[in-house]
């Protein structure tokens, strides 16, 4: 625990430092890029984001946590500079849907809220901030339970 402790000690110094403010990869860039856009767009709608970037411990992530009303939303966000090698959610495979549920699967057991609606959405961000947002992109497979 002692060690543990130290790095995370010393890692919040370097970020208070600015050492964690370094620059970007371009794909990187862009896809904060895309996120900061997709969170203006669904805050412009009334919705209430909950968290960015939720990586639960056993693996699994979702790039943005919501409510629209009740309803809790889990939100890929993809992120392209144009749509040259197609549509953005195309890239959102079984594989990565997989890794999103599980993420969703972690954040509704530590709500324990067995009875909750949420649903599984993508936000599309395309060039300068061209943003396109499918409802229900995708569903939780019947073999999958909380």
């Amino acid at each position: 625990m002692g060690l543990v402790h130290n790095i995370a000690v010393h890692l919040r110094q370097w970020r208070k430092r600015g050492f964690s403010k370094t620059k970007l990869s371009p794909h990187l860039a862009l896809g904060r890029r895309g996120e900061d856009a997709a969170v203006r767009f669904l805050k412009a709608r009334g919705w209430h984001i909950l968290r960015r970037n939720f990586r639960p411990r056993h693996g699994g992530e979702i790039d943005i946590v919501c409510r629209d009303g009740e309803v809790l939303v889990f939100v890929e966000v993809k992120a392209r500079a144009s749509e040259e090698h197609g549509r953005p959610a195309e890239a959102v495979d079984t594989r990565k849907r997989l890794r999103i549920i599980r993420g969703a699967m972690a954040w509704l057991r530590m709500l324990d809220m067995p009875e909750i609606a949420f649903r599984f959405d993508i936000v599309e961000v395309v060039g300068a901030g061209k943003v396109n947002h499918i409802e229900n992109a995708f569903n939780l497979p019947s073999s999958y339970h909380y």
